[in-house]
């Protein structure tokens, strides 16, 4: 046909989500997308309930009352934050602002690959940067980067290593960057982190740095998609020119304004995960299977090569455990495994246990 994209577009590859069923059965348990396997907050799911009372009605475009709500309980300027389909929108609306054909936007090589996808959209080069033993390289992002660099993405925690930076490494990256680019600090996992704050520092000390967070993982409400993001606010007056100015359903802002004010919740379930999270992964290491120290919700199970981890992959499925394997980021050896609760710990454990034994 007469009618095409731009290029660059026909360059991307599309993005596949976490396995989530094996054909022939039932009863799976699904540890591929890092969900929170205690789900949502009681108090979310009263709201959203409730919420179906106004279907008939638009949603306010502002996105007031969840903007204040995220303000009281992360000690950020309302007026500051912006509300998306999830994180990844916003991701999206900052390349869609800010980068073009001629521009580079830089990340690491077992990134996101939502940070590609997005770079490739809008007909900005993507640069891919080396990590350092699974962890980012902040002296090589700073010699990745040239007069066309616009957007540095990292996440931290990071997916799908589960490895982190710590803040005097954010902070001297933010500093060695061109006067034009902007650091986004991807802080999907950032709840599970503890004393992490996610970048809000460094937001409000610099006019280069830019934080998102979601609603996906810790409050488990990844099925509604939504997110916010944090940064100067010239660059969240940009970014409210092109956003759609319905983005986000009643429904969606209900469930989150009430999940994000449950302190209580959210702080029980870090702690279950922090708890689980070690448990496996010393399980899985006393088992031959090592991983780095995690400090999100998931870890990254390495094997001895690329073979046994689809072996294993294989017979988890047998076992009806569906897992990720993230050839696609660079680990065709590893499985990523989200931190289940106390009995889907147990069972990939014993599981894997069994697929050693058998080897």
């Amino acid at each position: 046909m007469t009618i095409s994209p731009k290029p660059s577009i026909m360059d991307i590859t599309l993005y596949k989500g976490g396995a989530s069923s094996v054909a022939g059965m039932t009863n799976i348990l699904k540890l591929s997308s890092n969900e929170n396997p205690h789900g949502p907050s009681p108090k979310a799911k009263d709201a959203y309930a409730r919420a179906v009372h106004d279907l008939h009605r638009y949603p306010v475009t502002d996105h007031a009352r969840l903007r204040r709500a995220i303000g009281d309980v992360w000690s950020v300027d309302p007026d500051r934050v912006i509300c998306g389909v999830g994180s990844d929108e916003i991701l999206h609306l900052l390349a869609q602002a800010y980068t073009g054909p001629g521009d580079e936007v830089i990340y690491t090589e077992h990134g996101f690959a939502i940070y590609r996808i997005v770079a490739l959209a809008v007909g900005a080069t993507p640069v891919v940067v080396p990590e350092r033993e699974r962890v980012i390289d902040v002296d090589a992002i700073l010699a990745a980067c040239t007069d066309a660099t616009r957007l540095v993405y990292i996440a931290n925690p990071a997916n799908p290593t589960a490895t982190m930076i710590g803040q005097a490494e954010i902070a001297r990256l933010a500093a060695g960057l061109p006067e034009r680019a902007m650091l986004v600090l991807d802080g999907a996992y950032a709840e599970f982190a503890e004393g992490y704050d996610g970048g809000r520092a460094l937001v409000e000390a610099r006019d280069n740095v830019f934080m998102t967070r979601t609603f996906s993982k810790i409050y488990g409400l990844g099925g509604l998609r939504i997110g916010w993001g944090y940064g100067p606010r010239a660059v969240i007056d940009v970014l409210n020119r092109i956003r759609g100015p319905f983005n986000l359903s009643g429904g969606a802002l209900a469930a989150a304004e009430a999940a994000v004010r449950d302190t209580d919740y959210t702080e029980k379930c870090r702690a279950e995960n922090a708890r689980w999270r070690d448990w496996l992964s010393t399980a899985l290491a006393e088992r031959g299977v090592p991983s780095d120290t995690s400090t999100a919700n998931f870890i990254l199970a390495r094997f001895a090569s690329e073979d046994e981890a689809l072996a294993c992959n294989v017979y988890l499925e047998s076992q009806g455990i569906v897992v990720r394997h993230p050839k696609s980021y660079g680990f065709p050896h590893c499985l990523r495994i989200t931190v289940g609760d106390e009995s889907a710990c147990r069972r990939v454990a014993h599981a894997i246990g069994q697929f050693k034994d058998s080897r």
